[in-house]
C-alpha cells in the first residue's frame, strides 16, 4: 500500500502539532518561489504566468499526494534544455501535451514500484548532467542580460553561441547595466544577510532602476515582463501577468508553433512521447534526489514510489490548468526545512501565496525588468552547475568516474540531455561491470587427496571459484579452467563463495564441460548455494546427458565415476 505523505503527517498528529511553523516557512518559500516560477517559464519559452500556474496546482496537488512531507514542487532549471525545443518545435500546446504524457509515465513507474532502482544513478552522470544543464541555462541568459537581438532563435548550444556572438552590436547598455547590477547584488547580498531572500531584495533593485529608465523620456527604454508579454484570456486582455488565478484549458487547444491549436492525435502524442520520457524520467530524478537531500537534512525517509505517483498525478492535472511540467526544486525544499518546514502544510502555503500573489500583485510583477530575471536565472543555473562538486570530482576521483561525468556533461551542453543521460548510464554500467569483474577469479587450490568438503583421489583438480559470475565477469574468471595441460580426469569448481550466477556465465560452464568432455574430463561444480544449484538445474546444466555435474561432496566424484 502506497501511502502519501500528507496524510501520515495527520494520522501521526504532526500536521496539526507543527502548523503555525509549516506556515511560516511556506510564506517564506513562497517569496521565492514567485520569481523563479515566472524566471524559469520564461526561460522555457513560455509566459510566465505558466509557471506561476506550475506553482500553484502542481504543488498544492503533490504536496497531497506525494512521498516526501516537506519537498516543494514547482517548475525547476532541470527542465529548461528539454522544455524549450519543445515549445520552438510544438508550442506551448505541445509542451503542456508533453508534460501530461510525462505526468502518465510518472505513475506508471510509482505503480510500478521502482522508485528504488532510480535512486541508483551513479554520482558522475547526475552530476555531469545538472552541470551541463547549468551551463545551457547561464548561456541562454545572455540574450535578455545584454539586450541582444539575435536574428533567430536557434535551437542547439553552438548555434545560440555564434548567435550571440553575432549579435553583440545590438547590446543594450541599460539592459546589461541592470542585469549585472542585479547579478552582483545576489552575490554580495548572499554574503551580507540570510534572512530576507535575496532574490526579493535583487529583482526590487532591478524594478526600481528599470521604471527609472521607462519614466524618462530622455534615457532608452528598458524590456520588462509586460513589454514582451500579452495574454488574451475571455474578454480580458493586456499586457504582462494576468491578474487571474488558473483556469481549466484543455492543453491541445492552446497554440501550437503556428500560433493555431495544436490538436489532438495519436501522431501527436507519438512525436511528443520520446520528449515526454525525457521529462519523465529527469522528474523522476530530480524529485528524488531532492526526497534524498531532505531526508539527510530532516532524518525522516520519504516513500519514493509514493512521491513518484504524486509527481505523476500533478503532471497529469497542472497541464489543465495552464502549467508546465512540475517537479520537486532542490533549492526551494532546503530553504523550507531551514525555515521550518515540516509537513506539507508548507507546501500547500506556498502555492496559496503564489495564487494570492497572482491575483493582487500581477501589474507589480510584470513591470519586473527581463534583465533582471536573467541574472536571477544565471544564478539559479550557477548553483544547479555545483562547481565545487564538480572541481573535487574532477581533482579526487577514480578516472573512469570522472570520464563518465565528462561524457554526460560534454554531451548535454553539445548534444542532447537524452543522449547525455543514456551515454553516462551505458558507460557507468561498462566500468561497473569491469571493477565488478575484477572481484571475480577461479584459483587452483588443490590437485592433492584432502578438501574441506571430502578427499579426492589423483587425477582429480580443484579450483575456488569467487566473486559473482555474470556477463561481465564470468569468462575472466572461468577461462583459466579450460587451460588445463596435465593428465586429470576430474575438474572440480568450489562454488561456494559465488553469491550470483547469470545465465551468461551457465553458458559459459556448459561450454566448458563441453570442451573438457573432448579430452575425457568430467567437470565437477561442487557445494554452490541452494538457491545458485536450484537456478542452475533449472537451467539444465545437470541434465541427463550434461557434461556436467552438481555435487555436494567430493565423495560423489568416486560414486559417479564407478556409475559411468
Amino acid at each position: 500500500m502506497i501511502a502519501t505523505a500528507f496524510l501520515t503527517s495527520i494520522q501521526d498528529g504532526s500536521l496539526l502539532r507543527s502548523l503555525p511553523r509549516n506556515i511560516i516557512a511556506g510564506l517564506t518559500v513562497g517569496i521565492v518561489a514567485l520569481p523563479l516560477s515566472m524566471g524559469l517559464a520564461i526561460a522555457s519559452g513560455v509566459p510566465p504566468q505558466h509557471g506561476l500556474y506550475t506553482a500553484i496546482v502542481g504543488g498544492f496537488i503533490i504536496a497531497l499526494a506525494g512521498g516526501s512531507r516537506v519537498n516543494i514542487s514547482g517548475p525547476t532549471a532541470a527542465f529548461v534544455v528539454i522544455l524549450l525545443p519543445v515549445v520552438q518545435q510544438y508550442g506551448t500546446g505541445g509542451l503542456l501535451i508533453s508534460g501530461m504524457l510525462a505526468g502518465g509515465i510518472l505513475i506508471c513507474l510509482g505503480l510500478l514500484r521502482v522508485g528504488r532502482f532510480i535512486q541508483a544513478i551513479p554520482y558522475p552522470v547526475v552530476i555531469g548532467f545538472t552541470a551541463g544543464i547549468g551551463t545551457v541555462i547561464a548561456l541562454l541568459q545572455m540574450k535578455d542580460l545584454m539586450g541582444l537581438r539575435p536574428e533567430s532563435a536557434g535551437l542547439h548550444f553552438l548555434d545560440k553561441v555564434w548567435l550571440y556572438v553575432m549579435s553583440l552590436h545590438t547590446l543594450q547598455w541599460q539592459e546589461v547595466l541592470i542585469g549585472l547590477s542585479t547579478l552582483l547584488l545576489l552575490v554580495l547580498w548572499k554574503r551580507m544577510s540570510s534572512r530576507i531572500p535575496g532574490y526579493l531584495v535583487a529583482l526590487v533593485w532591478g524594478t526600481l532602476i528599470a521604471l527609472g529608465f521607462n519614466s524618462i523620456d530622455t534615457l532608452p527604454a528598458v524590456e520588462t515582463i509586460a513589454s514582451r508579454f500579452s495574454f488574451s484570456i475571455g474578454d480580458i486582455t493586456g499586457s504582462g501577468i494576468p491578474p487571474l488565478a488558473p483556469s481549466w484549458t484543455l492543453p491541445w487547444q492552446l497554440p501550437g508553433p503556428d500560433g493555431e491549436p495544436v490538436g489532438l492525435s495519436i501522431e501527436l502524442f507519438q512525436i511528443l512521447f520520446q520528449a515526454a520520457f525525457a521529462i519523465a524520467i529527469l522528474g523522476a530524478l530530480e524529485s528524488l534526489l531532492c526526497s534524498l537531500v531532505a531526508d539527510g537534512m530532516t532524518g525522516e525517509q520519504h516513500d519514493p514510489d509514493s512521491e513518484l505517483l504524486g509527481q505523476g498525478i500533478g503532471n497529469v492535472v497542472v497541464p489543465f490548468f495552464g502549467g508546465i511540467p512540475v517537479t520537486a526544486a532542490i533549492a526551494r525544499t532546503a530553504l523550507n526545512i531551514r525555515a521550518g518546514g515540516s509537513t506539507p502544510v508548507a507546501a500547500i502555503v506556498h502555492s496559496l501565496f503564489v495564487l494570492i500573489a497572482i491575483l493582487f500583485l500581477a501589474p507589480v510583477l510584470s513591470l519586473i525588468p527581463m534583465a533582471a530575471m536573467a541574472a536571477v536565472l544565471v544564478i539559479v543555473a550557477w548553483n544547479m552547475s555545483e562547481a565545487n562538486h564538480v572541481i573535487h570530482l574532477i581533482r579526487k576521483a577514480p578516472r573512469s568516474d570522472v570520464a563518465v561525468f565528462l561524457t554526460c556533461y560534454i554531451l548535454t551542453v553539445l548534444v542532447d540531455m537524452q543522449i547525455a543521460i543514456a551515454a553516462g548510464m551505458v558507460l557507468a554500467s561498462v566500468m561497473f561491470i569491469r571493477r565488478m569483474s575484477e572481484l571475480s577469479s577461479a584459483t587452483l587450490t588443490s590437485d592433492h587427496s584432502a578438501h574441506t568438503h571430502g578427499e579426492t583421489g589423483p587425477g582429480v583438480i580443484i579450483y575456488d571459484v569467487n566473486g559473482p559470475l555474470f556477463f561481465g565477469a564470468a569468462h575472466k574468471a572461468l577461462k583459466v579452467i579450460s587451460a588445463i595441460d596435465r593428465e586429470v580426469h576430474s575438474v572440480v569448481l568450489d562454488m561456494s563463495d559465488v553469491p550470483v550466477i547469470d545465465t551468461t556465465a551457465m553458458v559459459n560452464l556448459r561450454s566448458i564441460a563441453d570442451l573438457l568432455s573432448g579430452r575425457n574430463i568430467r567437470l565437477y561444480l561442487l557445494n554452490a548455494q541452494d538457491r545458485i544449484e536450484k537456478k542452475m538445474r533449472r537451467f539444465g546444466l545437470d541434465a541427463d546427458g550434461s557434461k556436467l555435474t552438481i555435487i555436494r561432496n567430493l565423495d560423489e566424484i568416486t560414486r559417479h565415476e564407478h556409475l559411468g
